[in-house]
């Protein structure tokens, strides 16, 4: 249950998750029609079963908010736990919208089932053939969106064989060099953490020349710049977390015009 689950957090792509599944209920309802929808005319399949539709799609984002704050409490990772919980509020909620709309405005003026054949008879036959939809969406959206942020990592390779680093690069604050060795400080969930690699800060620099070099043992990520600090008499540069940077006279005329250019 605690194992990794591919999961897209983006708002956007549960919208266009919620619309198809709309789409998906409707059509599976005029076709199929299960219960009562049978005795309806063309007519009313249009005005009712839409109805059905929107409600669904609208619990489903209800639950938007729920798996956000779910997603950052559990330290932006997934799990099988996570989206069991989610869908099974989901299914829950949407039992009881659709047990409301049939009840009080599809058969508002008939006899109908109770709860029990309700959910026997059209609850979870319905979601039976819908649901496998859903998950599909969710599975398959949470895939795009881990291989797009795998695609924006980088690694950083040390000479031995178990130092490499991968990283978002856009995580990376700055390298410093110590001998035969570099020290990586990068973000994770907003807490700084440093990596120790077996390597040369020239090599690095040589592999990423967007890394900005301020002096001789230092390399930016020029994304973390904040500010220019000059207060200790020296000149610094103060980077996330209130990081200050040397910068070197060597280096200080490429760093204003690449600093420039950034902003």
């Amino acid at each position: 249950m605690y194992k990794k689950y591919p999961f897209d957090p983006r708002a956007k792509h549960h919208c266009i998750i919620a619309i198809g599944f709309a789409i998906w209920i409707f059509l599976f309802l005029y076709f199929t029609e299960p219960l009562d929808i049978r005795v309806f005319t063309d007519n009313e399949k249009l005005a009712y079963l839409p109805l059905y539709s929107v409600a669904v799609a609208i619990t489903y984002l209800l639950i938007i908010p729920l798996q956000k704050r779910l997603f950052f409490k559990s330290n932006k990772k997934w799990t099988f736990k996570n989206e069991f919980i989610t869908l099974s509020i989901f299914l829950f909620i949407s039992l009881i919208v659709i047990r409301i709309l049939f009840v009080y405005v599809v058969m508002y003026d008939e006899e109908t089932y109770n709860l029990i054949d309700f959910i026997e008879l059209f609850f979870l036959p319905a979601m039976i053939t819908l649901f496998p939809m859903i998950i599909l969406s969710r599975w398959s959206f949470g895939r795009y969106f881990e291989k797009k942020i795998e695609d924006q990592k980088i690694e950083i390779k040390g000479d031995g064989n178990y130092e490499n680093l991968r990283i978002l690069y856009k995580n990376l604050v700055y390298i410093k060099s110590d001998d035969n060795y570099i020290e990586v400080s990068y973000l994770e969930n907003t807490i700084l953490k440093k990596a120790l690699i077996r390597t040369k800060i020239s090599s690095v620099k040589e592999t990423f020349s967007q890394l900005l070099q301020t002096h001789r043992s230092y390399l930016i990520n020029s994304f973390h710049f904040k500010q220019w600090n000059n207060k200790t008499g020296k000149t610094e540069l103060l980077l996330t977390n209130d990081i200050n940077i040397p910068v070197s006279k060597t280096y200080i005329q490429q760093v204003k015009i690449a600093l420039d250019l950034t902003k």
